[in-house]
């Protein structure tokens, strides 16, 4: 549905893909339960998450804004919505709804096969690695 070249082997990563370490304003958030924390489970992010790494999440990201190309997200997954997905936004339509994908193309189940992301999916916006 969304065709997507997979990256060349040995290409650098694309200077998005670079995650923050979580700082002690963070924690305070996490503590504070502003912030959410999500482990990773599958193989679809990698290089960039790796599973068992812990991720802080910004449910309130979105309010008032729409996600930007090459933010990370957490979103529910369409049919199983007890099951959370991260993945990269790749483009956002004219009506809110988030084309994701992995980066792990050939790992990754996302918008090539679940079509485009409606916004009330979208839980919230991964704002750093939780360490």
């Amino acid at each position: 549905m969304f065709p997507i070249m997979s990256p060349r082997p040995g290409a650098s990563a694309p200077p998005h893909a670079e995650l923050r370490a979580s700082g002690l304003g963070d924690i305070v958030l996490w503590l504070r339960r502003k912030l959410r924390r999500v482990r990773v489970t599958g193989e679809s992010m990698l290089p960039h998450l790796c599973p068992g790494d812990e991720v802080l999440i910004d449910p309130q990201a979105y309010k008032g804004d729409r996600p930007q190309p090459g933010d990370l997200v957490v979103a529910m997954h369409p049919h199983q919505r007890d099951l959370n997905l991260i993945k990269r936004v790749l483009l956002v339509r004219d009506n809110g709804d988030c084309v994701l994908v992995g980066d792990n193309h050939t790992a990754s189940t996302d918008s090539r096969t679940l079509g485009a992301f409606p916004s009330h999916l979208i839980i919230g916006q991964v704002c750093c690695r939780f360490f």
